[in-house]
């Protein structure tokens, strides 16, 4: 055995199987053993694969080698690359700061984006902007972004944004947008996508307020971006060689029933084998995101699905790749909001997108969600259900007409609304 294979088992011993968003000792460790296995020059990235495939890595191991891939391409790279990199704000009050006492969902999210983005890109050619986006913050996120980049010696790399200051606009993508509290999500992500294109970045990357995802993971994105020259790049949690520590239980056992209206709503997005939209890590090309601004379709939860919908109907090259990603749970939108809220605006923004691009869609299955199902407190009925059509499918079947189709959806909702307690599951 090499004396470099030595440091790499060793570290590999010590490594935790646990990663706090909370905790900044964490976020440390992981950069530190990271930098530990990326120097190991003569340790090529399969020999980590491998490692990874025939033993059971601790958590903390399998992240930092997605860091060291990601990495190791980024100081590849010989061609200049600017990246904005845009997130919207709405009730990140918590988030935003740090851990204490008093605010135990602290994960100073704004500054450990901030750290990664340096970190990555430190010796390489790629230059980034962060773009933090004032969704209607009740609680004026942006106002404590701006106050956290007061002192910090990185400030001229970061844009704080307020929708707000935005509306009513009398041209461009948010023209159709009357006020910042029909925007939820979409509205702020377009907002901080128009001023990267003004500063002429070659590509924008979206992601979260939270530290869900590590932006060390930024060369995850490039990679097909400048090999295969993909124009969308999209991260799929749900691809094997992901690491998603998420907690699904905030759904009741009716998520099947959703995800198969969902998938035949959008039938044309997983027919390309596109698993994971709602993904809050993905890469556009500058050219992409001024098509798509030309005429956005929502301002909503839903624009992931309208903005692939409408790289596909461009024909734009698009390719998936695996990443990790830890459930910020505790301040979640889709918690503090409900679930069913974010579901229905889902599957709602889904048909709109899919009817206005003129994608190939299930218009029996339109129908019957726009019949039958008109606002969260609807699919709150049936969330804690199962129909039995479903019972014995697995989820990579789902989606499929044949198993449970929109005439016998439809029926299954009109019973759910007569007598929904003799169909428990």
């Amino acid at each position: 055995m090499t004396a470099a294979k030595k440091i790499v088992l060793d570290a590999l011993a010590q490594a935790q199987d646990k990663f706090d968003l909370t905790d900044s000792r964490h976020q440390k460790r992981l950069l530190a053993l990271a930098n530990t296995l990326y120097c190991l020059t003569d340790v090529p990235t399969a020999y980590y694969h491998q490692l990874l495939l025939e033993r059971d890595c601790p958590l903390e191991f399998r992240l930092a080698v997605k860091l060291v891939e990601s990495k190791r391409y980024v100081l590849k790279l010989t061609r200049p690359i600017s990246v904005g990199v845009v997130f919207a704000m709405w009730g990140e009050q918590n988030r935003l700061l740090p851990k204490s006492t008093e605010n135990p969902n602290g994960e100073d999210s704004l500054r450990v984006k901030i750290n990664q983005l340096n970190w990555i890109t430190q010796g390489s050619v790629v230059d980034w902007h962060l773009y933090p986006v004032d969704d209607g913050c009740p609680y004026d996120s942006a106002g404590i972004a701006e106050s956290l980049l007061e002192s910090h010696p990185d400030k001229q790399k970061v844009t704080v944004l307020r929708l707000a200051e935005a509306l009513p606009a009398r041209v461009g993508p948010l023209l159709n947008l009357s006020n910042v509290d029909d925007s939820r999500k979409g509205g702020a992500i377009i907002y901080g996508c128009q001023q990267a294109l003004n500063d002429k970045r070659d590509c924008v990357i979206y992601t979260d307020a939270d530290n869900s995802v590590h932006l060390g993971q930024l060369g995850l994105l490039l990679r097909p971006y400048i090999v295969d020259r993909a124009k969308v790049v999209l991260g799929n949690r749900k691809h094997p060689d992901s690491i998603l520590i998420k907690q699904e239980e905030r759904w009741g056992v009716g998520i099947k029933t959703l995800r198969h209206m969902q998938r035949m709503i959008g039938r044309e997005i997983f027919r390309n084998n596109i698993c994971d939209t709602q993904a809050a890590f993905k890469l556009y090309d500058r050219h992409v995101i001024a098509d798509i601004l030309a005429n956005p379709t929502v301002y909503d939860f839903s624009f992931d699905t309208d903005w692939i919908f409408a790289a596909m109907k461009a024909e734009y090259l698009m390719e998936t790749v695996p990443f990790a990603f830890i459930d910020s749970v505790a301040e979640s939108a889709s918690v503090i909001q409900g679930p069913m809220t974010t579901w229905y605006t889902l599957l709602s923004g889904l048909a709109k997108a899919a009817q206005a691009r003129g994608i190939d869609h299930n218009h029996q299955m339109v129908a019957v969600f726009e019949n039958h199902i008109h606002s969260h407190e609807d699919l709150e009925k049936i969330i804690d259900l199962l129909p039995p059509q479903l019972m014995e499918v697995d989820d990579d079947e789902l989606g499929d007409p044949l198993l449970f189709p929109p005439s016998e959806i439809e029926q299954w909702l009109r019973e759910v609304k007569q007598s929904p307690q003799a169909l428990v599951s």
